[in-house]
């Protein structure tokens, strides 16, 4: 078990949450009424600047994107814990008919990042009228750009200082994810070790010459090539790569030609492409790029192969992970937490700060109480349903996650949380969840 600490027993931060919870139910509304994409969250950023109004915090916004990044100083001295949410929406056109739906055309709230950041806020409060008792900082990261619709929100925020803000390197990073469906509401369910899958791109064009379709032989037709790279594709991640260190390619978009009588010079497609291990990631790298110019080749054309690199696969350090399912048993009950037998192929760019800062992220069921979580549409769906109840337990857990890490490294005297395993608490979970099925689908940039 994780080690003992003098951190409040949570009964009290659990009312105190939920005496917040019509104002954060309030918060989270008003930002999925008016969703935004990307970088630029300019009216995002200005509810979380005036719902952190008059809390004593140390603010800065970011320059290359909207972001806030808060510090909390504590009255005793210790270290630095980072809490996390992202606040950025999908390029999706919502149909839920909520009476607090988007009125943004084309764009929704669709993964839930209003409710992650209305937990921080709420986190942010919680912990501010708990100064006396922080032993160290605490430093809030509210992160445009999560789903990757510019590239990547984490990654510029550390480029700007995400880590030095309260004058030192956290000791421990926690975000929390909260699931449309797949998990009953209330439910908290993570893993140690690989969380996330590696999330890259692979954008392929095939060069050839254009011609009349009546006369293919005077042409080099790309699109009979092209349907052979796609499918060579799949018997590639079948044969070449060892079930039990999975990858998954999906080719979403194909594009190539005008007209039925004509043949086109060129044709294209792109894949996302998921994988677990450094190995894996490699040796997709350099596997495609020699299949697919071998294939066209073979052809007489040209395959030009570009394989970008997007998130990393996110890592949950076991103790921090340990620490955080204990909090959630001794906060909600053990039934709270379910611990994963599997990674979820979805993406998420908290890896980034992970890769620095060891932590932990978990998922929380939202569905609301009148769906099936089995059926209901999921994160990224036009139709995804979140329930606002969960708001406080949220809040709660970040707030005690806080403080019981600052606690645990004043009582231990360094930035460590012993030799805790994770997963400890989670053997009594509720609901019908499966291990291996907690987040398919549910996370970031993979959704």
């Amino acid at each position: 078990m994780p080690p003992t600490d003098a951190a409040p027993t949570g009964a009290a931060l659990r009312d105190a949450a939920e005496a917040l919870a019509d104002e954060l139910t309030a918060l989270r509304r008003e930002i999925h009424a008016e969703p935004e994409l990307g970088r630029a969250l300019p009216r995002t950023q200005q509810r979380v600047l005036a719902a952190l109004d008059g809390l004593g915090l140390e603010i800065t916004t970011g320059h290359a994107l909207t972001s806030v990044t808060a510090v909390l100083r504590g009255a005793l001295p210790g270290p630095t814990v980072l809490l996390r949410a992202d606040m950025d929406a999908l390029p999706v056109t919502e149909d839920t008919e909520l009476p607090y739906a988007s009125r943004i055309a084309g764009a929704m709230h669709a993964c839930g990042h209003d409710l992650h950041t209305a937990m921080l806020v709420g986190a942010a409060r919680l912990l501010a009228a708990r100064r006396a008792e922080l032993a160290g900082s605490v430093v809030f990261m509210f992160q445009p750009d999560e789903e990757g619709t510019d590239g990547g929100g984490a990654e510029l925020m550390l480029a700007e200082g995400l880590l030095d803000a309260s004058g030192e390197l956290p000791v421990a990073a926690y975000a929390l994810h909260v699931a449309a469906n797949r998990l009953p509401r209330g439910l908290f369910a993570s893993r140690p070790g690989i969380a996330t899958a590696n999330s890259d791109t692979l954008t392929v064009t095939v060069h050839g010459r254009g011609g009349h379709g009546s006369a293919p032989h005077q042409a080099a037709d790309p699109i009979p090539v092209l349907c052979e790279l796609v499918t060579a594709l799949q018997t590639f991640v079948t044969r070449r790569f060892d079930v039990h260190d999975p990858v998954v390619l999906t080719v979403g978009s194909i594009h190539g030609g005008t007209k039925a009588n004509v043949i086109p010079g060129q044709a294209g497609f792109e894949a996302t492409v998921r994988s677990y291990s450094p190995e894996a990631r490699e040796a997709l790298r350099e596997g495609t790029r020699t299949l697919l110019t071998g294939i066209a080749a073979a052809h007489g054309l040209r395959a030009e192969v570009h394989y970008r690199d997007g998130y990393p696969a996110m890592r949950n350090a076991a103790d921090e992970l340990a620490l955080a399912s204990d909090i959630v048993s001794q906060l909600f009950g053990p039934q709270r937490y379910f611990n994963a037998s599997a990674p979820t192929p979805g993406a998420e760019d908290m890896a980034f700060v992970l890769d620095r800062v060891p932590g932990a992220y978990l998922m929380l069921g939202a569905c609301p109480p009148d769906r099936d979580h089995a059926t209901a549409a999921y994160n990224h769906s036009p139709q995804a349903v979140f329930d606002d109840a969960v708001l406080p337990d949220g809040a709660a857990l970040l707030a005690q996650l806080a403080l019981r890490r600052l606690a645990v490294a004043s009582t231990a005297g360094s930035g460590t949380t012993g030799t805790a395993q994770a997963g400890t608490t989670g053997s009594a979970a509720t609901g019908t969840a499966q291990a291996g099925t907690v987040a398919s689908g549910t996370t970031g940039t993979a959704g």
